[in-house]
């Protein structure tokens, strides 16, 4: 019956499709194109990184939940700026940018980084120069969405946000603030200011038949981050891992405290020790919850046979993950879920 129920591509607990198989896709959320795009460069005979960056591509023409691309999470300033990152787990290159502005194709322009130079990451204005240099073009980032999440959150004194220690109260107003001279070191156990339905990433992990593992992220970052924010996405062994003799991972949620824990190379070190995916993904959330119990968070992870799973953090309002999977025991890019622990 779960074979048949496989088949039809309807919505399957994780554990009732985890048999392995060669070669397989597997990106957060239920962002079904980009797991169709992905699957459909791997047909075609494109590589590895080929399907994760149109995989992660197609999320930010798609805009996938206003997270992606352009048109979506403002910043404190009004403007919407990316983050995006791939690897190779061949080479284990990396190339990534954050605080991308005006150029709409940020993981794209991540790749170019592995391609056309020696760095792994650029930022801000100059990964925008950097962009153009290799022929992309400056596009407007900004939408009428995108205005008026912007126009909605002034006009609700500026809440939420994500200021402590400062005066004014930065709880009631939008400031201009100043630093409050006595500082409360004091970590709020609070979830995320920004709403656990607004996802916050896209991140992918694509093994090929002979076991080539690459992976990637893309996003637009927390909504309402001061200006120059850089979060878990862009950066690797946080936002994804790949290392093709272990396997890969991605993470996405709150990237302020993700970031801190490595989730992506913990997960994919675990897995190279023999951790069965959905057991490497499950540690890694419970390592986290040690010290933010109400964190928002989620990681998907697959082994180089092709074997997957994924975890999640549950919290009010957050009790399941959906995620997205191709392999050749599917006959479509499957949704799948799995209850947060």
């Amino acid at each position: 019956v779960t074979v048949a129920l496989l088949f039809l591509g309807v919505l399957t607990p994780a554990g009732a499709a985890s048999a392995a198989a060669l070669p397989v896709v597997i990106n957060t959320w239920a962002f079904r194109t980009a797991a169709e795009t992905a699957w459909r460069v791997l047909e075609s005979g494109g590589s590895e990184l080929d399907a994760v960056e149109r995989g992660c591509g197609q999320c930010e023409i798609d805009q996938c939940d206003g997270s992606v691309g352009y048109g979506g999470s403002p910043d404190e300033s009004g403007e919407t700026t990316l983050d995006a990152m791939i690897m190779d787990g061949n080479t284990m290159e990396v190339g990534a940018v954050a605080d991308l502005r005006r150029v709409k194709n940020a993981i794209g322009v991540a790749r170019k980084v592995i391609e056309y130079t020696k760095h792994t990451l650029l930022v801000g204005e100059s990964a925008s120069l950097f962009a153009v240099k290799m022929g992309f073009p400056y596009e407007d980032l900004t939408t009428q969405k995108s205005l008026s999440l912007y126009s909605e959150w002034l006009n609700q004194s500026c809440q939420p946000n994500y200021w402590k220690n400062v005066v004014p109260d930065s709880s009631k107003s939008c400031g201009p603030y100043k630093r409050r001279e006595e500082v409360t070191y004091k970590e709020e156990q609070t979830s995320s200011p920004r709403s656990i339905h607004n996802h916050d990433t896209i991140g992918m992990v694509v093994i090929g038949v002979s076991g080539t593992v690459a992976s990637g992220t893309s996003t637009n970052g927390a909504i309402h981050k001061l200006p120059g924010r850089v979060g878990d996405s862009p950066i690797a062994g946080a936002g994804s891992y790949a290392d093709s003799t272990a396997g890969g991972a991605a993470a996405t949620g709150d990237g302020d405290i993700m970031m801190r824990f490595l989730p992506s190379y913990q997960a994919v070190e675990y897995m190279r020790m023999g951790t069965d995916p959905t057991v490497a993904c499950q540690k890694v959330i419970a390592r986290i919850q040690k010290y933010a119990p109400k964190f928002f968070g989620a990681i998907i992870c697959a082994n180089t046979t092709g074997s997957y799973g994924a975890a999640c953090n549950k919290i009010p309002g957050f009790t399941q993950f959906h995620f997205m999977v191709s392999n050749p025991l599917l006959s479509r890019p499957t949704e799948q879920v799995v209850d947060c622990i």
